[in-house]
């Protein structure tokens, strides 16, 4: 039946992040907003296009009883006036007591990536750090070479910045 998540018995975790892969990005943000705020604004995915102008949908497609589970996303990556459609599967771990968000692609050109969004109380707000790590596509030669030189810094941080920036505006004005 379209549009039913189905439970998954377990909670999905993924554990640390893992360090040494050859493509890293990092987008950090501070948000005048609690870090419950924050942190609730992002592990909230499927509201992500309510807020995101770049967001061309999100869809959970099995829950975990925690806040994760398996999801569906995809957004444009805006060059100028037109936007480069970008899709990809997740599974979605949710830590509450850290608290972070995290995701393991198992879907589209950046499946095996792990993604962290964590986050830090500070004086006036929260500090947000969103860490991204792969190891680039299965592409024979030119995999890693892509993933380093197009796919980290001109989609993954194009996208990742922009979501940063969105979610952190939303946050302050929930919080206000």
């Amino acid at each position: 039946m379209p549009g039913t998540v189905r439970p998954l018995v377990t909670p999905i975790t993924l554990g640390p992040m893992p360090a040494g892969r050859r493509m890293t990005t990092v987008d950090d943000g501070f948000a005048r907003a609690s870090v419950r705020a924050t942190f609730d604004m992002v592990r909230d995915v499927e509201a992500w296009p309510r807020h995101l102008a770049h967001y061309r949908w999100v869809r959970m497609l099995e829950r975990d009883g925690e806040g994760g589970g398996v999801v569906e996303m995809s957004a444009y990556r805006p060059f100028g006036p037109i936007g480069w459609p970008t899709f990809w599967r997740s599974l979605m771990a949710v830590d509450h007591s850290a608290p972070a968000v995290r995701f393991r692609h198992i879907g589209g050109v950046t499946t095996g990536m792990d993604v962290e969004w964590a986050f830090k109380a500070g004086d006036a707000g929260t500090f947000i750090r969103l860490l991204h790590e792969w190891d680039g596509p299965q592409w024979p030669l030119i995999g890693p070479i892509a993933a380093k030189a197009v796919i980290g810094p001109v989609f993954v941080h194009g996208i990742a910045s922009r979501t940063m920036t969105g979610l952190v505006r939303a946050a302050e004005g929930a919080s206000r």
